[in-house]
């Protein structure tokens, strides 16, 4: 096998990440020779605005696959939440690998338990998904920007004027953090996740047989059964990130796949949900986003995304 010149974005995050999946490669290809470039995208120069506010897709992506196109890189490793769910032709998505905790983590100034929050209590979030479904359950709540790395997210919670906020539990496995920090997991009862939350998605030329064959074989096809669920629904929703949507399917005990998708208006007011059962991913996908059209969800996508 070839050195294997892999693109990540520069945050801690994407590179922990990225330096724990070539470790996976290396257990199944011993010797492989990897390089890691850091790229910056255009969503990680963008700090003091609402990612919602820029627009457009692909924010953390593009120039990473410009990459690809070039051969300057082999492969990307994506946070799968971060990719369109419409690659460019010649790029596949090779490799899903094992998924992390999908779900958020809410982290609240001495514990206070969510629903103990008081009137006006600040929490801070920098997703329109979890804010709109914040309020739909906690009207009394505030939503406030927050962004930032992991750590520095943290330290606000600490030194800013704020009594919670919510992080992906991925982010926060990955980099090492113990789940005494953690005042509670946000579960599909509670918070619906993003898109792809907690999966990776490793991402190549669609003609690179050789580095396919060696994807193969850290891929998870019940992640990726998963995950062609709710990015089928994503798709068919035109979803963006001036949208607050979210979406998460398993595989039940009778080994079908269970999927829910969600569409609300930002202030929590209109909420639109489904679930659907069955073996076959993009089907379901795509009932769940039909069903969901039917009540009306998709006036409120076009709206937001014209406005």
């Amino acid at each position: 096998m070839r050195k294997l010149v892999v693109g990540s974005r520069r945050s801690q995050l994407a590179l922990t990440q990225s330096k724990q999946f070539i470790e996976r490669l290396k257990a199944v290809h011993p010797g492989l020779e990897v390089e890691i470039k850091e790229i910056v995208t255009k969503g990680d120069q963008i700090v003091d605005r609402q990612l919602s506010k820029v627009g457009g897709k692909g924010l953390f992506v593009k120039e990473i696959q410009n990459e690809l196109f070039s051969k300057d890189i082999d492969m990307a490793i994506h946070s799968l939440k971060d990719v369109p769910s419409v690659l460019p032709e010649g790029l596949t998505l090779g490799c899903i690998p094992d998924r992390e905790n999908p779900y958020d983590a809410y982290i609240a100034k001495n514990h206070i338990a969510l629903k103990d929050l008081p009137a006006g209590s600040i929490v801070g979030t920098s997703s329109l998904r979890r804010g709109a479904q914040l309020l739909s359950y906690y009207p009394h709540l505030e939503i406030k920007w927050i962004r930032g790395n992991i750590d520095t997210r943290l330290k606000k919670l600490q030194t800013e004027n704020y009594d919670a906020i919510i992080l992906a539990a991925a982010g926060l496995k990955r980099m090492g953090w113990s789940d005494d920090i953690v005042t509670s997991y946000l579960d599909d009862g509670s918070i619906i996740p993003a898109i792809g939350q907690g999966a990776l998605g490793i991402e190549c030329r669609a003609d690179d047989q050789e580095l396919l064959a060696l994807l193969s074989k850290v891929h998870n096809a019940d992640v990726e059964a998963c995950v062609t669920a709710e990015r089928t629904f994503l798709k068919e929703m035109d979803g963006s990130c001036q949208v607050p949507i979210g979406g998460h399917a398993i595989i039940d005990d009778q080994r079908h796949i269970r999927f829910t998708g969600l569409i609300m208006s930002p202030d929590g007011q209109q909420r639109f949900q489904h679930t659907a059962v069955g073996q076959d991913p993009i089907a379901i996908g795509k009932e769940v986003s039909e069903i969901l059209k039917q009540q009306g969800a998709y006036e409120v996508i076009q709206s937001l995304n014209e406005s």
